[in-house]
């Protein structure tokens, strides 16, 4: 079987978001004035990705809209009851210190150089295209993928298949020719093998709970062992380390 097409997730798998999230709020709460509350800086890091987990998945289950869920994590993190311009405001002051955190992770080029002339590439994310699309021209990489498509767009996120099956129909091919890496093993693993596409895990080391059982994703520790991977197409018979 032939991978004509490779779709990527954006957040740490080609953009180091884990550092740069960490990193921005680490200044924007030393600026707010946040941090006296806290035995320590990293204690508030923690509950602000926390918050954020819990809010993110209330909009991936649909209950909010993306705007919706950076208020409410704003407030909750807060404890205050504050208006959506507000809220707004909060999360823009914050966005700034993160913005000046932005990088690539050391893989990314050499390997979208590697697939650039015998694979198309493609975009699947489960943020917004505002988001996105900012983000990847600022990191020079835009021009590279022929589509950028967001859950806030589509109406649908990973891990449930109509998201990766859009990103296919985006392409016009079938899953079976195009292959989806992301660093979650469930949202972007399990969820894009269950679609039918070539599943490839790139595991850069955070604290996931991993599945177990059936074994359906390719796992990689750097993408500079994508380009073997998606020329050979080994979805049939050879041994993954997923789960």
């Amino acid at each position: 079987m032939t991978i004509r097409a490779v779709v990527w997730d954006v957040d740490d798998t080609l953009f180091d978001y884990t550092t740069a999230d960490r990193e921005g709020m680490r200044a924007h709460l030393a600026i707010e004035g946040l941090l006296a509350g806290y035995a320590g800086a990293e204690e508030a890091l923690v509950r602000w990705r926390e918050i954020t987990h819990r809010q993110w998945a209330r909009f991936s289950a649909g209950e909010v809209s993306f705007e919706g869920q950076r208020r409410d994590r704003v407030r909750t993190f807060l404890g205050e009851e504050l208006s959506d311009a507000e809220a707004d405001a909060w999360f823009q002051r914050y966005v700034g210190h993160y913005e000046a955190a932005w990088s690539l992770f050391p893989d990314v080029l050499p390997a979208l150089e590697a697939l650039a002339a015998s694979h198309r590439h493609a975009v699947l994310s489960n943020s917004s295209l505002t988001v996105q699309d900012r983000k990847l021209r600022t990191l020079g990489l835009f021009d590279r993928f022929e589509t950028v498509l967001c859950a806030a767009e589509l109406g649908v996120s990973k891990p449930e298949a109509g998201a990766f099956l859009a990103a296919c129909e985006a392409l016009g091919l079938p899953p079976h020719e195009v292959a989806y890496v992301g660093d979650h093993p469930e949202i972007d693993g399990r969820g894009a093998a269950e679609a039918g596409l070539l599943s490839v895990w790139i595991d850069r080391g955070a604290a996931y709970a991993r599945a177990v059982g059936e074994v359906v994703a390719h796992r990689i520790s750097t993408l500079a062992e994508l380009p073997a991977l998606v020329r050979a197409d080994t979805r049939f018979g050879a041994p993954s380390t997923f789960g």
